[in-house]
């Protein structure tokens, strides 16, 4: 594989000006990415992860075979290059300074959480995801990623949304796209910890069912932290759906994402 992926790697740098630009933008020392360019080095888990984000291909991907790796990058839309004639463009501009904001006091909150709120698509279950925060070139990040699987039935259903994350004026603003049918987007904002120790995040989320009525909603959410590493997959198989009064989710948890809402209340409001 570790012939393959350098290989892999050549040609995704071959569609730059030189390896010097490419180490220059993913913010990489270039005696270090020549290891992996020379076969002698194979990336950590983050780090390839980072040069796939970069790249615009997936984990996966980047491990085929090379000839089957070329045809697929040939299919493939070329990486966007930021010209001198759109610095200017508005759009742009705007882009990378929310890119560029709110990205202090966010280090505490990397690694992986389950998400936890009702489902839009499925009324009554709860839906439990995985998250991860991520920082790459000074920028944070995240993935959410979804694992359905209807009772009784053997078809997996799985949902791959990716984001960026703010945090501004002690709230915590997360807005992502689903990657799989490019048909939603979704935004989250949630409560930081004010503790030394991460336990839960509270906050809201909105979005649109993923069903044939694609309803605008809006449902509280909570991410239970897990830690600055685990096993994806072991983690993975615990995603689904559930219902309301299962034991595998915490009571605690199941009470936070309750959608009630008080008498004297005019708004849709989180739990903190």
């Amino acid at each position: 594989m570790n012939h393959d992926f350098q290989a892999n790697l050549k040609l995704l740098c071959s569609f730059y000006k030189s390896i010097s630009e490419v180490c220059r933008r993913l913010d990489i020392n270039r005696a270090q990415f020549n290891r992996y360019l020379n076969g002698t080095t194979f990336p950590s888990t983050n780090t390839l992860r980072r040069f796939c984000d970069f790249f615009g291909v997936e984990v996966e991907e980047i491990k085929l075979p090379h000839q089957q790796f070329q045809r697929l990058v040939q299919v493939k839309p070329e990486p966007l290059n930021t010209s001198a004639s759109q610095a200017s463009d508005p759009a742009l501009i705007y882009q990378q300074r929310v890119m560029q904001m709110g990205q202090k006091g966010l280090d505490k909150y990397l690694g992986y959480y389950f998400e936890y709120y009702l489902s839009m698509a499925y009324p009554g279950k709860i839906l439990r995801t995985l998250v991860c925060l991520e920082k790459h070139a000074g920028k944070t990040y995240f993935q959410r990623t979804e694992r359905i699987q209807k009772k009784g039935r053997r078809h997996v259903f799985h949902g791959k949304y990716k984001g960026m994350v703010q945090y501004l004026s002690d709230r915590i603003f997360m807005m992502d796209f689903e990657t799989l049918t490019e048909y939603e987007i979704t935004q989250t904002i949630l409560f930081p910890s004010f503790k030394n120790r991460i336990d839960c995040l509270t906050g809201l989320r909105l979005g649109v069912s993923g069903s044939g009525e694609r309803m605008p909603c809006c449902t509280r959410v909570v991410y239970e932290y897990l830690g600055q590493e685990v096993s994806f997959r072991k983690a993975f198989k615990l995603c689904g759906l559930y219902d309301l009064d299962s034991d595998e989710i915490e009571s605690g948890i199941r009470q936070n994402i309750r959608n009630d809402i008080k008498e004297d209340e005019w708004h849709f409001r989180a739990r903190f």
